[in-house]
């Protein structure tokens, strides 16, 4: 039996002479909650839907109207004044408006300045500042940095609000490609650049210079740090101390770019060695490390770039861990590939160096322990191979090897085998270059990605790159022609075949501004994309030049490097992405296109690396020029102020380009030596006559040719 209802009321019944009677509970007026209570569940719901939904389209609508009225709520709400349009700026930029925009600015002469403009910048701004121009930490402007009138009628930028940001980690696994590798993503550091502006005239005015951000003038500073990236959703890491931030300095005449390169590889190492010390990879953003195969990857693969630099201090702290610490007796499985061509690679050509018979005998152990790989019914060899136990096998998702892979071990097994007289190592190599030198399923010499361990048979044909998986299949055959004296005629052969296979199939020109580029074929049908890899052809194509093939070989490498040029040059941080794609029709207006999930930026060597050769067989500075600009893009936009230097994940955002807390080895084995062996005017050090380069840049001596 339920109780009676309560009433939270008085009723209440009054009457006047005309007996007219009023009572209170007919027309009381019920709370706003009471009525609330009264409505069914769904019609609640709705009413909250409702409500939530205009909540959400007034936070959407919030950031365009304050742009409209001037309100700086956060850095998209930033406005610059260029030519008479407002654009969107960085937080705590000082902009320069009115009259004085329009005056060209001067370059500074400072060495840890990078280039400070992207496509984006008019004629008034000219070349990034030059070569002149140094390193520099990041981009940098102040928090508190208000705009000063110039002129009439112009607007006075309110003072933005400080955050202070954290940045989030992603992790993810090691790829087993050398093009692959997943970085783990943590944000980013604070960076500092240092502007200053013009002051319009007098003498005090003509000392003060001026640089110029996206084409407005901008003063600013102070240091701030870059909000994080859309991409991160992780857990934060600290913070970069403020204190840590490299301090920028005035250069009064010639940088010296050779002292740059190594002071680069001085604070990559320095980073490496407070917080990695004998792991694979740093992470510099954690000041933490990573480990892939527990070998020392960055390690080893420093050894030969710090003798050539002449650190002998750190490569002798370096030598004293590979004596007492390096050991290969231990139970991982390990990549082939990259096991080969970093460790036993660095191995190696170390000892060539050296003479250290060290460095030899830890090569002779490991290529002992990595030749169960070659145990498959086809000698193709598998993708893992335990060092330890002694066995191998091919990828738990497949049993294909990728045929880069499989043919870029060559140089460095057939040199073991030089060194120790023992020809089984480079036995099982050379078998697999005879196989696939007669294998069906090529077009025009362009060979499939991938290889079956089983049936040692090409898989997943018709599909076409000169990009990750293949890349270095085409670099290997004209280095293994060249290691051996120039007698091995089928090498040559595949080599000359294949070039003209890309020329043939895959060498195309934008629409815009006829820049010629190497696309994709899959099925007869052409992809305009290029995956940065690929800039390792220009290289390569002018090995070949030099070596007297043929004169065609150096005009495509001529074009190609300017392609590979404008990769870094059309991206607003000066660096270029992973991937492009290339506009074929001449309205596009841009030539390069890059996609969102190709915007990362791994530190690679690529185009570095054909600067290189380019500008041994040439002598055209400016091809020192380019990689000088694209050293100062580094130290602007990965340099991290702890030590180290980190992958990012978005070139097109100088502002925030989303550092992902990862330092891949190459970078110092491979992109810092070949930017220091650019800018060396000593022809004889490591001579392209005398020595060929691995694809992780470990140079091991031409041999002598046999007597005829």
């Amino acid at each position: 039996m339920y109780p009676p209802s309560r009433k939270d009321f008085i009723s209440l019944t009054l009457s006047d002479p005309h007996s007219h009677s009023y009572n209170n509970g007919k027309h009381r007026r019920q709370s706003c909650w009471r009525k609330w209570k009264q409505l069914s569940r769904l019609q609640r719901s709705l009413i909250l839907f409702l409500l939530a939904l205009l909540l959400i389209f007034g936070l959407l609508s919030y950031p365009s109207i304050t742009k409209q009225w001037g309100g700086l709520a956060d850095r998209e709400d930033w406005l610059e004044l260029n030519d008479r349009e407002l654009k969107a700026i960085p937080p705590g930029v000082k902009p320069v408006l009115g009259p004085v925009a329009d005056k060209a600015p001067v370059p500074v002469a400072r060495p840890h300045v990078g280039p400070v403009v992207g496509p984006a910048v008019g004629p008034a701004v000219g070349p990034a500042v030059g070569p002149a121009v140094g390193p520099a930490v990041g981009p940098a402007v102040g928090p508190d940095a208000v705009a000063e009138p110039r002129g009439p009628n112009t607007p006075i930028l309110a003072k933005p609000p400080t955050k202070k940001k954290t940045f989030p980690n992603k992790r993810g696994p090691p790829s087993l490609q050398k093009d692959g590798n997943v970085s783990d993503t943590v944000g980013g550091e604070k960076q500092e650049q240092e502007v200053v502006q013009d002051g319009g005239g007098g003498d005090e005015d003509k000392e003060k210079k001026i640089v110029s951000w996206r084409g407005a003038m901008i003063e600013a500073d102070q240091a701030t740090e870059p909000p994080p990236s859309p991409n991160e959703k992780e857990a934060a890491a600290p913070p970069a101390n403020p204190a840590d931030t490299v301090p920028l300095e005035v250069s009064t005449g010639k940088v010296d770019r050779l002292e740059a390169v190594r002071d680069a590889f001085r604070h990559a190492w320095k980073g490496y060695k407070d917080f990695a010390w004998g792991h694979d990879e740093l992470k510099p953003i954690s000041k933490s490390f990573g480990e892939w195969f527990g070998l020392g990857l960055t390690l080893i693969d420093s050894l030969d770039t710090m003798w050539i630099m002449g650190l002998k201090e750190e490569f002798e702290e370096a030598k004293t861990w590979v004596e007492k610490e390096l050991t290969f007796n231990k139970n991982v499985d390990v990549n082939l590939f990259e096991t080969t061509i970093r460790v036993l690679g660095g191995l190696l050509s170390t000892y060539h160096l050296t003479g250290d018979q060290l460095f030899l005998d830890k090569a002779k152990d490991l290529g002992s322990r990595l030749m169960p790989a070659f145990k498959t019914p086809s000698k193709i060899p598998f993708s893992d191979v335990n060092i330890g136990k002694g066995t191998a096998h091919p990828p738990r998702w497949t049993s294909d090897s990728t045929l880069a892979e499989v043919t870029s071990i060559q140089l460095e097994f057939r040199e073991l085998s030089r060194l120790t007289q023992e020809p089984q190592y480079q036995d099982v190599v050379n078998e697999v270059m005879k196989l696939v030198h007669k294998l069906p399923g090529k077009h025009d010499g362009l060979v499939p990605m991938f290889i079956n361990t089983n049936s040692g048979q090409f898989t997943h044909k018709g599909v076409f790159t000169l990009g990750a998986r293949a890349d270095s299949y085409y670099e290997y055959l004209l280095k293994q022609w060249l290691q051996g004296g120039k007698t091995e005629d089928d090498l040559l052969e595949d080599y000359l075949q294949a070039v003209e296979g890309v020329r043939k199939h895959l060498v195309k020109q934008t629409g815009p501004s006829r820049l010629t580029f190497v696309g994709e074929l899959s099925h007869n049908r052409f992809n305009p994309k290029m995956d940065h890899l690929v800039c390792f052809l220009p290289g390569t194509l002018a090995l070949g030049a030099h070596n007297n093939l043929s004169g065609d070989h150096m005009d495509l490498a001529v074009q190609l490097m300017e392609t590979c040029h404008q990769m870094y040059t059309q991206m607003e941080t000066g660096l270029s992405p992973e991937i492009a794609h290339f506009s074929l029709q001449a309205s596009d207006g841009r030539d390069v296109v890059v996609k969102p999930a190709d915007r990362h930026n791994l530190l690679r060597p690529e185009t570095v690396e054909s600067l290189f050769y380019m500008y041994r067989f040439t002598k055209d500075t400016k091809y020192r020029d380019w990689g000088w600009e694209i050293l100062q893009s580094f130290n602007k936009y990965t340099k991290v102020s702890g030590g180290g230097y980190t992958s990012i994940n978005n070139v097109r955002d100088p502002v925030n380009p989303g550092p992902r807390d990862k330092m891949e080895s190459f970078f110092l084995g491979e992109t810092l030596k070949y930017l220091y062996l650019l800018f060396s005017d000593d022809v004889e050090l490591l001579s392209l006559d005398k020595f060929v380069f691995n694809t992780e840049a470990h140079p091991l001596p031409i041999w002598p040719s046999p007597p005829k």
